[in-house]
């Protein structure tokens, strides 16, 4: 059924109401003369009810005579100039008084869907301010398109909100637990050395510091979502080209491809420029290249490509590893989460790295997104324009 606009929804049955109201008077008025000439022909005596009917048959002919009998049972004030009888006005008056109720009756009839509605939108609107986000508000089909918007857009709403108040509550429990463990391990070497159980030796205090750091890099990362997620992550543009970059990080990281025995393979558009925070770019490069060893070794080999498509830079990262479900793909950039099989908690890491990924490119105004390969594996394309937007 063809959805109809708010505005032609009420004036449609605005309009109805008005000429329903003419109608409606235009019929009683008409019964009324009816009714009133027939109690007329039904007083005469019946040769002068005959004569007027057969002198209405051809009233030129017969008008002296049509004129005489109505002067007889006919008021002359019907016959006035002017406004007429006031009877007459009288009964438009009674009329007009009877139908206007009723009028207002059936125009607040016609208007309860539409008050109905919005009083279910209202109510689920207060159950959500207290905390019940699993209501929904009904949509009816023969609502106009706007009310029908407004309900659709209301429950995405409120599922966004059920969704964020369970992300909230899940990344606060593996927050505590992914602070916890750094922070015991030092806790508990450095109250070893002080029972003696450990000797205070550098080598000691080099693991020490090693949880610190891990620590301290959770922290930096979680800082940096928040900063993101506030819209408040400063991005330091410049101009740079992407294919250089992307050299630059994967010659860094040749040691740790040579010691998990993986094959590069590399297709680069070189004379490529962009405008954006080559920094930031690479710290993205950084964690998808680290996504790779950490997740993907025994697949041996990891292609990275690099386009123009469309104004914008693509780069492809393709894995032979074990690959997330399906079902798991859009949990992939959750802060937290991690893959039950192959991809799981004990490769390491906080579980922020893809979701560091996709803020930097939200910032940029570009996307991240991952899909399973054909023959296993997983493909990651970043999609990041050439021209940052300075609104962003």
């Amino acid at each position: 059924m063809r959805k109809r606009p708010l505005w032609l929804w009420v004036g449609l049955r605005m309009t109805l109401l008005a000429v329903g109201a003419v109608i409606t008077i235009t019929v009683c008025m008409y019964l009324y003369f009816w009714i009133r000439d027939y109690l007329v022909l039904q007083s005469m005596r019946p040769a002068d009810r005959a004569e007027m009917l057969a002198g209405l048959v051809d009233v030129p002919r017969n008008e002296s005579r049509l004129w005489q009998l109505m002067q007889t049972y006919y008021d002359i004030h019907d016959f006035l100039p002017g406004p007429g009888n006031s009877i007459d006005w009288l009964v438009l008056y009674g009329f007009v008084i009877v139908v206007i109720p009723f009028t207002l009756i059936v125009g607040l009839y016609l208007s309860r869907p539409l008050s109905r509605q919005f009083r279910q939108i209202a109510e689920g609107a207060r159950r959500v301010a207290e905390g019940d986000l699993g209501v929904r508000v009904r949509q009816h089909p023969r609502q106009p398109k706007e009310m029908q918007r407004l309900c659709t857009d209301f429950n995405k709403l409120v599922e966004r909100l059920a969704l964020y108040e369970s992300e909230v509550a899940e990344s606060s429990s593996n927050l505590a637990h992914e602070l916890r463990t750094p922070l015991n391990a030092a806790l508990g070497r450095v109250q070893g050395m002080l029972d003696e159980v450990f000797p205070m030796t550098p080598e000691q205090l080099r693991l020490v510091q090693s949880q610190l750091y891990n620590l301290n890099t959770l922290v930096g990362d979680l800082h940096l979502l928040s900063l993101a997620h506030a819209g408040q992550l400063q991005l330091h543009i410049s101009l740079f080209s992407p294919a250089r970059l992307v050299e630059e990080r994967l010659a860094w990281f040749a040691p740790q491809f040579e010691a998990a025995g993986m094959q590069l393979h590399t297709v680069l558009a070189d004379p490529l420029l962009m405008e954006a925070d080559r920094a930031r770019v690479g710290q993205l490069l950084n964690i998808l290249i680290e996504n790779a060893l950490k997740y993907a070794p025994e697949g041996r080999e990891l292609r990275v490509a690099l386009r123009e498509a469309k104004g914008c830079v693509q780069i492809e990262f393709l894995d032979r590893g074990h690959a997330v479900d399906q079902k798991d793909l859009g949990n992939m950039f959750v802060r937290f989460w991690r893959a039950e099989q192959s991809r799981a908690r004990v490769s390491g890491g906080g579980g922020l790295g893809l979701s560091i990924a996709q803020a930097i490119c939200d910032a940029h105004g570009g996307c991240i997104s991952a899909q399973r390969r054909d023959g296993g594996g997983m493909a990651l394309l970043v999609t990041l324009p050439l021209v940052t937007p300075v609104n962003l």
